[in-house]
């Protein structure tokens, strides 16, 4: 069992973030729970928390990115690394690092660094060698 319950994207755009985060995070292994549409979207991995959820803010106000935040989802593997940064590129999202080793972090260690459509940075890792 996970020790977060949940992680929280805000949005701009519900729909773009749905195409967005439908490739890449299926692209790691996530689906898209079924909810009605004035929901937010989320997502699970395996049915199982955390759960990411991507939000319109309650109070009205624009959606905006931390500065010096982000959150890593990890990868079984290198080529889903691979998938995630690509799909996310060609979904309106910046790449903030392309996939590859990232030996500082350790011996295994392959990452990739993106922003979504509203700025958010997300990071794909993998910590086997394959």
């Amino acid at each position: 069992m996970s020790v977060i319950s949940h992680i929280t994207f805000g949005t701009n755009d519900k729909e773009k973030s749905a195409r967005f985060y439908d490739a890449v995070l299926g692209a790691i292994g996530f689906n898209r729970l079924p909810k009605p549409s004035e929901k937010p979207l989320a997502y699970e991995k395996n049915g199982q928390m955390p759960t990411v959820y991507i939000y319109t803010p309650e109070d009205g106000r624009p959606a905006t990115w931390g500065n010096g935040t982000h959150v890593a989802f990890i990868a079984d593997t290198r080529v889903q690394v691979n998938l995630f940064h690509q799909e996310a590129v060609k979904l309106g999202g910046m790449s903030e690092g392309a996939p590859g080793p990232r030996p500082h972090y350790g011996a295994n260690y392959y990452a990739a660094y993106v922003r979504d459509p509203d700025g958010n940075k997300l990071q794909a890792v993998c910590y086997t060698a394959d």
